[in-house]
């Protein structure tokens, strides 16, 4: 496919690690150009608010869940209605209604097949895109967007090469990014999760878990004891063996103390 037929689209979530796997699994259909990704959605607002995006963009690839501006708080105040592919870690089902019009969804972590559909729509509403009540839309999204009744799971794929260890949550101690990568930590040592914390956050909610840092999520089943630290800062020890120190973030203090009720 030449460079002018490809979709031109602009990817924005808070997640370094979903940019780069969205990026990358776009770019092997060789149906798509990346015209700019963006992991703060302020400045993701600025940029698709100039002109030049605002005429030659086919589709908005855009995170629900992200900290200061949710993915619909961003598009309440973009001046114009972009073509929008959601992506969201919450259960598929509860979005499946709305597959309509200028809008779809990729659950994630996004696989090639749904990516593929969600290429194929954009493709049949280039040449003449619909024009939806898209605040109807976007509201009844938001409605269903609240966290969901469903249980969280119980345990977690863990894929190494072709082979795939389910653990179960209560062996976790904290999952932690590293190296552009997620793991699960437990007594045994740590196992790769094809998950971003962002992610894991969302789909473990409510349960044990709770985020103390960008790149922490802490079981606070395993919390042993806690002190304050400089800068505002506390550390989280863990009754793992090891007796493990964890660093909470200062605007997660608040958060950890309701959570261990101190």
């Amino acid at each position: 496919m030449n460079d002018a037929a490809r979709l031109k689209v602009f990817l924005v979530d808070d997640e370094p690690l979903a940019i780069k796997r969205l990026s990358s699994l776009l770019r092997e259909t060789e149906q798509v150009e990346v015209v700019g990704t963006e992991t703060d959605p302020a400045a993701a607002l600025a940029r698709l608010s100039a002109e030049s995006l605002r005429g030659n963009l086919d589709a908005l690839f855009l995170d629900i869940q992200m900290p200061e501006m949710s993915g619909f708080e961003l598009l309440a105040r973009l001046n114009w209605q972009p073509v929008v592919v959601f992506t969201t870690a919450f259960d598929e089902y509860a979005l499946r209604a709305f597959e309509v019009n200028s809008i779809d969804y990729l659950l994630k972590p996004v696989e090639r097949l749904q990516l593929e559909r969600a290429l194929n729509k954009l493709e049949r509403l280039s040449s003449a895109p619909p024009a939806p009540d898209f605040r109807q839309v976007v509201e009844q999204l938001a409605a269903a967007m609240q966290p969901s009744r469903l249980q969280p799971p119980t345990r977690i794929a863990s894929r190494v090469g072709e082979r795939v260890r389910f653990i179960e949550l209560t062996q976790i101690t904290h999952f932690f990014a590293h190296d552009k990568l997620t793991y699960a930590a437990t007594g045994e040592g740590n196992h790769v999760i094809d998950r971003s914390i962002t992610e894991l956050e969302q789909e473990l909610f409510p349960s044990s878990f709770i985020r103390i840092h960008r790149a922490i999520l802490l079981n606070a089943d395993f919390v042993d004891e806690v002190r304050s630290w400089f800068g505002g800062r506390w550390v989280v020890r863990l009754k793992d063996g090891k007796r493990s120190e964890l660093t909470v973030a200062r605007d997660r203090v608040k958060e950890l103390r309701d959570k261990l009720g101190f």
